[in-house]
């Protein structure tokens, strides 16, 4: 039995059988890339580095699902799969609701379909969305992923994020009053402390999330902080990894046990990731964190005040 409340043990109490998220990219923008709030994206960001090979906005919501069903396919063919359409790239509520409803439809037609996940930012959820996704949610899985990326006001100006902490535990608050199901990005960036990355799983429990996602600081082409790194290498303080390992499990051990954690490390493309290059897969990373918590005797929740 693994230590931690895992994500496929949350889905199993909305479905039979395995679940297999399929990533979707429909051309998606946000604020801080656009102008209405800044121009760039945030420092880390590098658009391309969440988007698979197989999707790509040039082709059709359908064509994308079937591709994704046919890569897990060759994998898994014996099993009997049910599928959720993840609207994955850029801020997917900041698109004209007219405009998204058309995607959305058309992703729960695929067979095998059977739920959607929406990655959002918190400052994107206006009535009108939230009056949509309720409304949807009664009648197919409904999951919003929000990138909260920290809960310290400092860092986030610093990442040039555009929002602050309130906004994210509004954005939370609102989507719980609706039935929506909620998820979080959360983790460490350059200057926050262990005690401020520590806690966001405090925040995280309060706020009664239903997932996380937890991600290392990394370096990729094409940033803002990549340009920051070549110039200034000295003001990024990068995990190591078994520095990593511990401070994700001093985490697990204080997030709420009724929180699935769905991602304990992120992978970006080689040919973007600048730093820091470990060279596991975040398989043996999960495998680091459980060993980790074996060895001391705990798990998810043992310190969690709540």
């Amino acid at each position: 039995q693994v230590p931690y409340y895992t994500y496929a043990a949350f889905l199993s109490r909305h479905f039979e059988g395995k679940v297999q998220k399929l990533p979707l990219d429909v051309g998606a923008t946000c604020p801080v890339r656009d102008g209405s709030v800044s121009h760039g994206g945030c420092a880390f960001c590098n658009g391309r580095s969440f988007v698979p090979d197989m999707c790509s906005e040039q082709y059709s919501v359908a064509t994308q699902l079937q591709a994704g069903k046919q890569f897990f396919l060759r994998k898994h063919p014996h099993d009997n799969v049910a599928y959720l359409a993840y609207f994955q790239a850029g801020s997917n509520t900041y698109m004209p609701l007219s405009v998204m409803q058309r995607y959305i439809s058309q992703a729960l037609s695929v067979p095998g379909v059977r739920g959607i996940v929406l990655a959002t930012r918190p400052d994107c959820l206006s009535t009108s969305w939230l009056d949509y996704l309720e409304h949807l949610s009664r009648q197919t899985f409904v999951m919003v992923e929000l990138g909260i990326e920290s809960v310290n006001d400092d860092v986030l100006r610093q990442i040039g994020r555009g929002h602050d902490v309130a906004t994210s535990a509004q954005a939370v608050r609102q989507l719980h009053l609706r039935g929506i199901h909620v998820g979080v990005i959360l983790f460490g960036f350059a200057g926050e402390s262990r005690e401020s990355q520590l806690q966001q799983a405090f925040e995280a429990s309060r706020w009664q999330v239903d997932s996380v996602k937890l991600h290392q600081l990394q370096i990729l082409r094409g940033s803002r902080f990549a340009r920051q790194y070549a110039e200034f290498p000295e003001r990024f303080s990068l995990f190591s990894l078994p520095d990593y390992v511990s401070l994700v499990a001093d985490f697990i051990e204080r997030l709420h046990p009724a929180i699935a954690v769905e991602r304990f490390v992120s992978q970006s493309p080689a040919s973007l990731l600048i730093a820091p290059r470990w060279g596991v897969k975040p398989d043996e990373v999960v495998r680091l964190v459980c060993s980790t918590l074996a060895e001391r005797r705990t798990h998810q929740g043992i310190l969690c005040p709540l």
